[in-house]
């Protein structure tokens, strides 16, 4: 099948909930995606941050092979080790005491919610006064399912699907006095990403984070951390908030976490997990062996090779690139992330527009635009140095002749 009748096909048989770039690809291997046509392409993208160890990595390859040869499914009514191996892992990772397995990040939120909301009945039960009510951050995502788009602010995710759950209230992004000024024993979670990335690649600033921490300690409600997109490494370190030396009550994970296979996590501390009882949550597929699996396996393999060193590294040196790059080049207004999570914001959603189609089309490079106007870079953790300069080198040919166009324009225009 061609890809115009691949995609004719699609059209007709798929709902119409993605605009996709029209590229059928076939394979992958280490950090590179090749198409139907044999084409090889860079990719800066890695599934949307999921692909964190490239294509065909050897160990995850022999966990699904080992793992699909013995058990992939029994649902929760039975014990199975990896399960267990695997929670001990991420409590070891991010410090957190308990887990709930899932499928995706926007269900891992959905857990955090619910558990806030229980958490605050628990306290009520136990004669505290605290309310219902979540603080969220302008500018955020936290997924697609209904609770999750209640507490993301972009309308346009929000809008269609009104009314979403009330009693969330937006705030700008890392202002403080709005942080104090609306906070209140009304509430039972403040709830933010560490490091937002739908919305523009927005870190949390270290005040705000203190803050938050510090408001919930005297109220008794929740810090709720989304790590769905930066947690697992990808920042340099386990999660975002390791940078910032202070712990939330609940975490979320998700994205790479089992290298490409659906899986999520909602990590809390015991006090968190005290609103819990069996019946009150649950998932028929989080958690099965299969999964689990091909989790330890991502796991193992990013402490054996030191791969949060190398974001470490690999990530500051591509910031730095990307920083001189904007010295010389004006349509670049700002370089924003850490680890192998950044963003470049252009000076219009157009130039974006074209930047991303041509680092595409013609530089076989795979990034992605987000907030309009953000280049966004989520390589997998195996990229190299090389790998960095080919992309930095390609972004300067097409920033000059972004210019040169403009300024031709702008002659042209004047004469």
């Amino acid at each position: 099948m061609s890809l115009t009748e691949l995609q004719a096909a699609e059209s007709k048989l798929l709902l119409n909930t993605y605009a996709r770039y029209p590229l059928e690809m076939t394979r992958g291997e280490g950090v590179r995606l090749f198409d139907a046509e044999g084409n090889s392409y860079l990719d800066l993208l890695s599934g949307i941050g999921v692909s964190a160890l490239g294509y065909g990595h050897p160990a995850i390859t022999a966990a699904i092979t080992k793992q699909a040869d013995t058990l992939i499914h029994t649902s929760n009514l039975f014990y199975n080790a990896v399960t267990t191996e695997l929670a001990l892992r991420l409590t070891e990772t991010t410090g957190l005491d308990r887990v709930f397995f899932c499928n995706s990040g926007t269900e891992a939120w959905e857990a955090a919610i619910k558990l806030a909301r229980a958490h605050a009945l628990l306290l009520r039960n136990e004669g505290k006064q605290i309310g219902t009510k979540i603080l969220a951050l302008e500018h955020s995502f936290h997924g697609r399912t209904i609770g999750a788009v209640s507490t993301t602010h972009k309308a346009a995710y929000r809008e269609p699907f009104a009314p979403v759950m009330p009693d969330v209230v937006f705030i700008p992004h890392n202002d403080v006095a709005a942080l104090k000024a609306t906070f209140d024993s009304s509430f039972c979670a403040i709830a933010f990403e560490v490091l937002q990335g739908e919305g523009g690649i927005n870190p949390i600033s270290q005040e705000f984070l203190q803050t938050a921490r510090e408001l919930c300690d005297n109220s008794g409600a929740l810090l709720l951390l989304d790590e769905i997109q930066s947690g697992m490494g990808r920042t340099g370190k386990w999660t975002a908030y390791q940078h910032y030396g202070i712990q939330p009550d609940v975490t979320t994970l998700a994205k790479p976490i089992a290298g490409g296979i659906p899986m999520g996590a909602m990590l809390c501390t015991e006090e968190a997990a005290r609103a819990f009882t069996p019946g009150m949550h649950g998932t028929t597929f989080g958690g099965n062996p299969f999964a689990c699996a091909v989790a330890v396996a991502v796991v193992d393999t990013i402490k054996q090779d030191k791969l949060l060193d190398h974001v470490t590294e690999l990530g500051a040196y591509f910031k730095q690139q990307l920083v001189e790059l904007s010295k010389k080049h004006t349509a670049i207004v700002d370089v924003r992330g850490t680890g192998f999570m950044l963003g470049a914001e252009v000076a219009s959603a157009d130039l974006a527009k074209d930047v991303h189609a041509t680092m595409m089309n013609e530089h076989r490079i795979l990034l992605n635009r987000t907030h309009e106007t953000v280049l966004r870079f989520l390589p997998p953790y195996l990229i190299t140095k090389a790998d960095v300069d080919q992309t930095i080198a390609a972004l300067d040919t097409l920033f000059a002749a972004a210019a040169t166009k403009s300024q031709t324009v702008a002659v042209t225009a004047a004469s």
